[in-house]
C-alpha cells in the first residue's frame, strides 16, 4: 500500500471520528446557521388573527400575511411587494390603525442612532388595495390617532399631525434645531438609556397629543471624524451628556388638535429630572408620565389632567440604589392599573386603583416576573414571562388578577415567550434552549396544550448535525469568598478529562445582564463552538451584578461598578484553572461594550491568572461614558469620584503581563474611540506593548460589508498565537 493511501485513509479515519465539519467565520455571519422566524409577528386586536411579514427569496418579494390564531391557516395575503413597484425596495415595518383596515408601511429606512431612523412611509388602505405614500422627504416614528383619521410625526426636531382625509399637515412645534430643541423625539441619552424613541402619544379619543420637549442647548458636544473615501473626512457633532455633565432640560406638553394650541404642564417641583415614560391612561383626559429624580431613586408616577395641565403624583417608589423605569404600566378599564417592581426584593406584579392606592400584589417569590404579556378582562387573568423555573430558565403563566389559581402554560426547560391572541384563548410559545433551536407552537391559553407546529427549524437541526456541536453544560460555580454564581462550559467533542485544556472566558457582566441563560446559541456561540474544535474550552460566568437573580444581587455593585465584577471574575477563573482538565497557566478573557471595560480590568489586576485578553469597545473610564447610565449606578464624579477611579482599567495599565488586544470602532456614538485612544496612550506611558485595531466609520456595532468576519478572524488569530 503506498503513502498517498494511508495518508488519504488516516485523514478518513480523523474525520469519522471528530465527526466534526469544521465550523469557519464565513460560515457564521455568511447566514449558514440562520434560523427561521416569525418576522414582525404582530397579534391584531379586533379579530382572533395575526400577520408575518414574509419573504419570498425567488421573486425578491415581501408580502404581510394574515393568519387565524385558532387554526394557523392563512387567511389572505394583505400586501404583496410585487403588485407595487414603489415597494421594490422592500418593507421595514409596519402597524396598523386601531381598525386594523389602514397599514403604515416605513421603507428605505435610514438609521441615525441605536433604535432611531427616519423613511419613507406609505399608507394603504387594505379594502381598496390603494397605495399612497405619505410624503417626498422622510420622516420619524408616525402614529395613527386612536379614530385613525391622523396621523401624527416628528421631521427635524418638529411634531406634525397629519389629516388622512385632506392630506394636509399641521405643525404643532415650530422650534425644533438640531443640536439644540427637539419635540417629540428623545435625545441621544434618553434614546440609548430609556429605550425609546417616539416621546409623543395620543389621547384615547384622538383630541389631543402629549410630548416631551428637549432643550440641549447647554448640552456639552461630542464630535467624531467621518473618513469614508473622501478627500476630506466630515465631522459628526451630536449633543452627548457624560457622566457629572449638563443634561437636556425637559418639559412636558399637551396639544389641543381641535384648538391648535398648546398648554404646558407645571413640574416646577422637579429640579434636573427624566420624564422617563409617558402614556395616556384610558380616561381620555388623563396623561400619565413617569418623572425620576437625576440619582434614579426616586421615581413618581404621574397622573396629568388633560384640561389644566396640572400633575398629581399618584403613586412613589423609592430605592437605595436605583428605581427601574417600568413598561408594564396597563390601565384596566375603570384606570385601576397593573404596575411591576421590585420593591419586595424581586421583580412582581402589583396592582393599583385608579388614585394610586395598592390593591394587591399579585405574584410573590423568589424569582423574578421577566415579561408582563397581558390582562384578559374577561377572566380577570394576568399572563406573563418569570423566572420561577431556575434564573437561567424563562416559563410562561396565568394568574387571577387577585393573585390565586396560577398555571405554568409552557412544559419545556429553557427560554419560553408568548404571543398572545386578542381572546387571551390562545398563544404563539417561542420556546428555545441550549440544544433546541428555536420552535414557534400554538398553544391554548387555559393549561398551556400545544395544538400545533408552526416552525421547529428542523432543517437547521439536521444541517448542524454535520458539525457535531459541543455541549454547553450549565451548573452553578461557587468561589472561594462563597458566592454561587451561573455558569456554563463548552468543551471539545473529543474532550480527554487526562489533557489539559487552555480556556477562553467570555462575559458580559453589566448591571441586570445575563449570559448564562438556556436558550439558542447565537453568533458568538457559533465562535466559541468553532475554538472547541481547536481545541480549546470556552466558559462564561455571570458573576454579581449581573440579573434574574434579586436585586440584592444585581445592586451589590452600585458606586462600584467593576469591583466586585472583576473580583468574581478572577475568583471564578481560579476555580476553573484548579479543574484537573484545565491548564491554569493558559486562560483568558474576552468582552465587548461592558465586556471590554471587564476583560481590560480582569487583564491589568488578574495579571497573574489571565494569559491574554480581547476587549472591544470598552469603556476604560465612567467619567467617559453617557449621564444616565453611569450615574444611575455610579452617581456623580462629583460626588463619587473614588468609585469612578479605582475601578476604571485606564487607571490600572501599569499591572499588565500578559497579552491585551484592543478594539474600537472610529465612529461609536455610545462608547467613544476615546475611551481606546486614552487607554492606548497610557499604556504606552507605562511602557506596555499590546495590540490594536480600529475600525474605520464603524459604531458600536462594529459590522457593515465583511467587518465581523475580519474581526472575528484577527480575534481566533491571536487567541490560537497567545492563549
Amino acid at each position: 500500500m503506498n503513502t498517498s493511501k494511508i495518508t488519504l485513509m488516516f485523514l478518513f479515519f480523523v474525520a469519522v471520528v471528530s465527526g466534526q465539519q469544521k465550523i469557519t467565520i464565513e460560515n457564521i455571519y455568511g447566514g449558514t446557521f440562520r434560523a427561521k422566524g416569525m418576522d414582525e409577528l404582530q397579534s391584531l386586536k379586533n379579530t382572533n388573527q395575526y400577520t408575518v411579514l414574509n419573504v419570498d427569496m425567488a421573486s425578491r418579494t415581501m408580502q404581510i400575511d394574515l393568519y387565524d390564531f385558532a387554526t394557523l391557516k392563512k387567511v389572505s395575503n394583505l400586501i404583496d411587494t410585487k403588485n407595487h413597484k414603489e415597494l421594490e425596495d422592500g418593507i421595514d415595518s409596519y402597524t396598523f390603525d386601531a381598525s386594523e383596515k389602514k397599514i403604515l408601511i416605513a421603507c428605505n429606512s435610514k438609521k441615525i442612532f441605536r433604535h432611531s431612523f427616519t423613511a419613507d412611509y406609505f399608507l394603504y388602505d387594505i379594502a381598496s388595495k390603494s397605495l399612497t405614500k405619505l410624503f417626498d422627504f422622510q420622516i420619524q416614528e408616525p402614529t395613527f390617532s386612536p379614530d385613525g383619521t391622523k396621523i401624527a410625526y416628528a421631521r427635524e426636531n418638529n411634531l406634525y399631525v397629519y389629516n388622512v382625509a385632506s392630506k394636509a399637515s399641521t405643525a404643532i412645534t415650530t422650534d425644533g434645531k438640531k443640536n439644540s430643541i427637539i419635540n417629540g423625539i428623545t435625545d441621544w441619552v434618553y434614546e440609548e438609556e430609556f429605550a425609546f424613541v417616539k416621546a409623543f402619544d395620543w389621547s384615547k379619543d384622538s383630541k389631543k397629543v402629549a410630548y416631551i420637549r428637549f432643550d440641549e442647548s447647554a448640552v456639552p458636544e461630542f464630535s467624531m471624524s467621518i473618513f469614508k473615501k473622501d478627500l476630506y473626512p466630515t465631522i459628526d457633532t451630536f449633543k452627548y451628556p457624560k457622566a457629572g455633565e449638563k443634561n437636556a432640560i425637559v418639559s412636558l406638553h399637551l396639544y389641543d388638535v381641535a384648538a391648535n394650541a398648546v398648554k404646558k404642564v407645571d413640574l416646577g417641583n422637579y429640579n434636573d429630572f427624566y420624564i422617563a415614560r409617558i402614556k395616556w391612561t384610558n380616561d381620555s383626559n388623563i396623561l400619565s408620565a413617569q418623572v425620576l429624580n437625576r440619582h434614579q431613586d426616586n421615581l413618581d408616577l404621574l397622573f396629568v389632567d388633560g384640561t389644566t395641565a396640572v400633575a398629581k403624583v399618584v403613586l412613589n417608589e423609592k430605592d437605595k440604589a436605583y428605581v427601574d423605569v417600568t413598561d408594564n404600566l396597563t390601565f384596566l378599564k375603570d384606570n385601576s392599573f397593573i404596575w411591576t417592581s421590585e420593591k419586595d426584593g424581586f421583580n412582581h406584579i402589583y396592582v393599583y386603583d385608579k388614585t394610586g392606592k395598592l390593591k394587591n400584589q399579585v405574584t410573590k417569590g423568589n424569582w423574578e416576573v421577566v415579561s408582563y404579556y397581558g390582562f384578559d378582562e374577561k377572566t380577570k387573568t394576568i399572563f406573563y414571562q418569570s423566572t420561577e423555573n431556575g434564573s437561567i430558565n424563562r416559563d410562561v403563566y396565568r394568574i387571577a388578577l387577585d393573585g390565586k389559581n396560577k398555571v405554568r402554560l409552557s412544559k419545556n426547560i429553557g427560554t419560553n415567550a408568548a404571543t398572545l391572541s386578542p381572546d387571551f384563548k390562545y398563544y404563539i410559545n417561542t420556546f428555545s434552549s441550549a440544544s433546541q433551536p428555536t420552535t414557534y407552537t400554538l398553544n391554548e391559553a387555559k393549561a398551556g396544550k400545544e395544538i400545533q407546529v408552526i416552525e421547529n427549524n428542523q432543517a437547521l437541526a439536521e444541517k448542524l448535525k454535520a458539525y457535531n456541536l459541543p455541549k454547553k453544560e450549565f451548573f452553578v460555580l461557587k468561589t472561594a469568598k462563597g458566592h454561587d454564581l451561573n455558569a456554563w462550559i463548552l468543551k471539545p467533542v473529543d474532550f480527554d478529562p487526562s489533557k489539559k485544556y487552555p480556556v477562553f472566558m467570555f462575559q458580559y457582566s453589566g448591571p441586570g445582564s445575563q449570559q448564562v441563560a438556556d436558550s439558542w446559541i447565537n453568533s458568538n456561540d457559533y465562535w466559541f463552538a468553532s475554538l472547541t474544535q481547536q481545541g480549546y474550552i470556552v466558559a462564561c460566568v455571570d458573576g454579581r451584578g449581573t440579573g434574574y437573580k434579586g436585586a440584592d444581587f444585581k445592586k451589590v455593585t452600585q458606586k462600584e461598578l467593576g469591583k466586585y465584577e472583576v473580583e468574581d471574575q478572577i475568583d471564578a477563573a481560579k476555580v476553573i484553572g484548579a479543574y484537573s482538565y484545565v491548564d491554569a497557566a493558559r486562560i483568558g478573557i474576552f468582552g465587548w461594550s461592558y465586556g471590554g471595560f471587564m476583560a481590560s480590568n480582569c487583564i491589568f489586576q488578574g495579571s497573574d491568572v489571565f494569559k491574554m485578553a480581547i476587549a472591544v469597545a470598552p469603556v476604560t473610564n465612567w467619567r467617559f461614558y453617557d449621564s444616565v447610565y453611569t450615574e444611575r449606578y455610579m452617581q456623580t464624579p462629583q460626588e463619587n469620584a473614588s468609585g469612578y477611579d479605582q475601578n476604571s482599567p485606564i487607571n490600572h495599565v501599569d499591572k499588565l503581563k500578559g497579552k491585551f488586544l484592543l478594539v474600537h470602532g472610529s465612529a461609536d456614538d455610545n462608547v467613544h474611540l476615546q475611551n481606546s485612544m486614552q487607554m492606548m496612550e497610557a499604556l504606552v506611558q507605562a511602557n506596555k506593548q499590546f495590540d490594536t485595531h480600529i475600525y474605520t466609520d464603524r459604531d458600536h456595532g462594529i459590522y457593515g460589508g465583511k467587518t465581523r468576519i475580519h474581526l472575528y478572524n484577527k480575534m481566533t488569530n491571536f487567541i490560537k498565537e497567545n492563549l
